[in-house]
């Protein structure tokens, strides 16, 4: 069965949303909204590279768009930078009856973790619409539900789960937004946004509290541990010009506290640049980038997870696999009763894309 689809945002996400939800068999992408002016008017092959067109004109006519009644919306718009906008969009689609998948507003990967101010207007409209919200990614997303959910499988007397980003940034094109976020290339004196109180409890606590779910637990508290490091000497990656003094490498956890002790762990390591932090956690000998999974028990297990694009390329990989984790569900979503949902309410969601 073919669903129809509106991609909605063309950015880094977007981008690589919009390549596959053309190339799938299993998708018709039927419309296309967009928010530069250099985009809107363009064929949407024309954005992404394309030679063939696909016939679907970039637009940013929200009235034109759900008119079009696709079967759901994938929203890969930027949510954390403009939560109120983003509300406002997902609600308008929801209520016109269009399922949603979302990379968007991260602490909706749990709802009951989200904010009554961003979450109440959101199930309403699902509700005014009969329609479904599904919000994941790859971190916070993939690493931190199902990577432990698959390790549980095959644990017993669990002592403690810890869900890591271990990757190197330096690669990666988005200073304007994660490189302010995280306090890339800033001196120690700066205050970053990653590191105010409730920040990080705000992105990771719902993939926490989900896997607590699983396993049934209730998490009495959270404690946020937030490092930097600093270069000793000025150089440039493609993230940015790193100076003297400037913020090379941070690392943040987030403990899920029950019976007085950290049961359920989400931890980053994030460096501009593999040689710097090297007492910090570390991937596997040549690999810039791991998500990794370690339940601590009998037995106990790890699981190591590498996503990268063609040529090798991690931030790449996981770029894609942010889109993909979300249009995948696309399905299981559609078919799912109305409201907010999350990872515990679907079945697998593999690809069926096969080349």
């Amino acid at each position: 069965m073919s669903h129809r689809i509106v991609q909605w945002g063309t950015g880094n996400v977007g981008y690589h949303s919009l390549l596959h939800l053309i190339q799938h068999p299993q998708f018709e992408l039927v419309g296309l909204h967009a928010y530069s002016a250099e985009k809107l008017g363009k064929d949407a092959a024309d954005i992404i590279g394309l030679t063939e067109k696909t016939g679907v004109i970039a637009t940013n006519d929200i009235d034109a768009l759900l008119a079009i009644k696709p079967d759901a919306v994938v929203y890969t718009a930027n949510g954390e930078r403009r939560p109120d906008d983003a509300v406002a969009d997902l609600v308008r689609i929801l209520s016109a009856g269009i399922n949603v998948v979302s990379t968007a507003l991260i602490y909706l990967i749990y709802p009951q973790h989200g904010e009554p101010r961003i979450r109440e207007p959101l199930e309403e409209a699902c509700r005014i619409g009969n329609s479904t919200l599904f919000v994941n990614g790859i971190d916070p997303g993939f690493s931190g539900d199902i990577l432990p959910l698959a390790a549980l499988q095959i644990a017993d007397q669990i002592e403690g789960i810890r869900i890591q980003e271990v990757f190197d940034y330096g690669p990666y094109e988005d200073a304007e937004f994660t490189g302010y976020t995280f306090g890339f290339g800033q001196p120690e004196a700066f205050d970053p946004v990653m590191a105010m109180p409730g920040v990080i409890e705000s992105g990771w606590g719902g993939m926490i509290k989900m896997v607590a779910e699983a396993i049934g637990v209730q998490i009495d508290s959270m404690e946020e541990i937030y490092e930097r490091c600093f270069a000793q000497e000025a150089y440039e990656c493609a993230m940015m010009k790193v100076p003297i003094g400037g913020c090379s490498a941070v690392r943040f956890q987030l403990r899920g506290i029950v019976d007085g002790k950290p049961l359920i762990t989400a931890e980053h390591v994030n460096r501009l640049g593999a040689d710097q932090a090297p007492d910090w956690p570390q991937g596997p000998d040549g690999e810039p980038g791991v998500h990794r999974c370690t339940v601590t028990g009998n037995p106990s297990i790890k699981l190591e997870c590498f996503v990268k694009a063609k040529g090798g390329d991690h931030i790449g990989g996981g770029v894609k696999g942010t889109a993909l984790r979300v249009i995948n569900a696309i399905p299981a979503v559609c078919a799912h009763r109305a409201g907010m949902i999350h990872t515990l309410d679907l079945p697998y969601t593999p690809s069926q894309h096969i080349i």
